[in-house]
């Protein structure tokens, strides 16, 4: 097998010598390629993709309700949630308040990174299956996706909010895909 030019034989890096180390070279590179063929092929698995998009909306929601709840907060001018039962929560000590506002915030970003985890999941899961089926990568797919994606989501609100939902995701999903995939400097490609 014939090296290509510029590289380095595995042998000579190995520090081996003679025909015994040629071939447990060829050997070795060959389980190189076969798992680097297998890592790839794993990885454009419709239910690895499904799984790590699932996994990084998870961690992205969770990061984005611990911030949108951390903005929630009663103000020492007022009280949003007090009730006849429970005091408002400018009222009570301040290590208290603390306690209440992380267990708050703690439900709220677990409750998002939950909702978006499925987001992430759905989407990329159907949007694999779809490429799958269709046999191209192109917007069709990205549209396809968010319109199953957002009709599911509004699917407890009835038929006109399945069809808005749908519409919805589907206009975001390739308003975002449009961007992505376009050209120039707004993508990080550069064309001259």
């Amino acid at each position: 097998m014939a090296n290509l030019p510029g590289s380095v034989p595995l042998g000579a890096v190995m520090g081996g010598r003679g025909s015994n180390s040629n071939s447990q070279s060829l050997s070795q590179g060959f389980s190189e390629e076969q798992m680097v063929k297998f890592m790839q092929t794993a990885f454009e698995s419709c239910p690895t993709k499904t799984i790590m998009a699932g996994g990084a909306g998870f961690v992205l929601g969770g990061a984005f309700g611990f911030f949108m709840s951390s903005m929630r907060y009663d103000t020492p001018y007022g009280s949003m949630g007090a009730s006849a039962t429970a005091p408002a929560v400018n009222t009570l000590p301040l290590r208290q308040q603390f306690v209440v506002g992380m267990k708050d915030m703690g439900k709220a970003s677990y409750s998002s990174a939950k909702n978006f985890g499925m987001i992430g999941a759905m989407f990329s899961g159907t949007e694999c299956c779809i490429e799958g089926l269709r046999a191209k990568n192109d917007l069709g797919n990205s549209m396809a996706s968010g319109c199953i994606t957002g009709g599911v989501l509004a699917r407890n609100g009835g038929p006109q909010a399945v069809a808005v939902g749908c519409a919805g995701f589907a206009a975001f999903s390739l308003a975002i895909d449009s961007y992505m995939r376009m050209p120039g400097e707004a993508s990080g490609g550069r064309i001259d």
